[in-house]
């Protein structure tokens, strides 16, 4: 197993000699994901970017390839729409996800390859790496993980860090 690369397994993440609890999609892991159905999907994801809310966290204490989130940005999720699975800019009229939330769960997001930039309509958009809700709440597809943990993972990672996420059913609880 690559040290370099972050390993789903039943009890965690594995990465840089650590395991480290995560939540999934409260659809499982799904071979084939689709639009919609909650699931993380499987496979090697690349990391292909950082973003950051700069009103809450410091630019100084994430990787320099991190960009800050603005009021206006937002993630098109509409399948039908040329941005669907890119990031937009309000006002946006299609259906889309608002990035600068007001709770923490996107104050750090790291954005995947799944379905980007070569989207394929409802093939599922979004597969970020972010800050849980709380311990054990599953997300919408995404991975999830404390607040601590998500920073400690970014300031160790690069663009072309590899998550890989086996195929396996259920949901995945720490």
């Amino acid at each position: 197993m690559r040290d370099d690369a972050l390993h789903l397994t039943p009890t965690g993440i594995l990465f840089a000699g650590r395991r480290l609890p995560c939540v999934i999609g409260r659809g499982g892991i799904r071979d084939a994901k689709r639009e919609g159905d909650m699931a993380t999907p499987s496979g090697r994801h690349r990391i292909l970017g950082l973003l950051y809310r700069p009103d809450r966290l410091r630019a100084g204490a994430l990787p320099r390839w991190a960009e800050p989130i603005g009021p206006r940005d937002l993630w098109c999720d509409d399948p039908d729409h040329p941005d669907y699975n890119h990031p937009v800019r309000a006002p946006f009229r299609a259906s889309h996800e608002r990035l600068r939330r007001a709770d923490p769960m996107y104050d750090l997001i790291l954005v995947t390859d799944w379905n980007y930039p070569d989207a394929r309509p409802g093939k599922g958009s979004a597969i970020f790496v972010h800050t849980w809700r709380r311990p054990g709440y599953p997300t919408a597809g995404c991975l999830a993980f404390s607040r601590e943990d998500l920073l400690w993972i970014a300031a160790r990672v690069t663009i072309g860090t590899e998550i890989v996420v086996p195929p396996a059913p259920g949901i995945f609880v720490p």
